[in-house]
Formats: structure tokens, C-alpha cells, sequence
């Protein structure tokens, strides 16, 4: 049997049962993460995702992430989740840069 996640990678999109389920599952977490993917806030550089939220960029890579949120509580926060909704289905801008080199500049 499938999960969740490996339909929705399958599907390359948010179909509503997708959205529905994530929704149910990470409540506002889920709701933040969707709107980040649909609003395009989430940006695949070479060595980085970034996920551009209300107030700043956060850095994530695999099951890691700048925001305080995961800091400080060291759980799951949106922008995992948006990073991971946006791997599966292919929904974020793609950059051919270094994000290190983007941010120095």
C-alpha cells in the first residue's frame, strides 16, 4: 500500500483529496505549506530549497530548517513541509544558482 506522499509524487500534483489530507494532517502548518506552493515561495537553488515566508527567507535542507520554529521546538515547521509538497509535485522555481552566492550579493 501507497502513502500519502508517494501518490502525491506519483500524481506530480495537488489534486483537492491531496490538499485535503494535508490540511487535516498538519492543520495550519498544512495551510501555511500550501499557500507557499501555490503562491510560489518556494525556490530550488543547487545546494538549497528556500522558502520565502512573511518576513524572511529559511533555509531547508532534507529534515532541517532556519526559522526559529524548528529551532528552537526542533520539530517539523511549514517550510519543511512546503519544501516536501513542492519536491513531490515539481511546484517551485528552479534556479541554476548557489543560493550562498545569491545571498552574498
Amino acid at each position: 500500500m501507497k502513502s500519502i506522499w508517494e501518490e502525491i509524487e506519483e500524481e506530480r500534483r495537488l489534486t483537492p483529496k491531496f490538499r485535503a489530507w494535508i490540511e487535516c494532517s498538519y492543520k495550519d502548518r498544512g495551510r501555511k505549506a500550501l499557500a507557499a506552493v501555490d503562491e510560489r515561495r518556494v525556490k530550488h537553488y543547487l545546494d538549497f530549497y528556500v522558502v520565502v515566508g512573511h518576513g524572511d527567507e529559511y533555509i531547508v535542507e532534507g529534515d532541517f530548517c532556519t526559522c526559529n520554529d524548528f529551532l528552537f521546538r526542533g520539530r517539523e515547521c511549514w517550510h519543511i513541509l512546503a519544501v516536501r509538497i513542492a519536491e513531490r509535485t515539481g511546484i517551485h522555481e528552479s534556479y541554476d544558482l548557489w543560493y550562498q552566492d545569491v545571498w552574498k550579493l
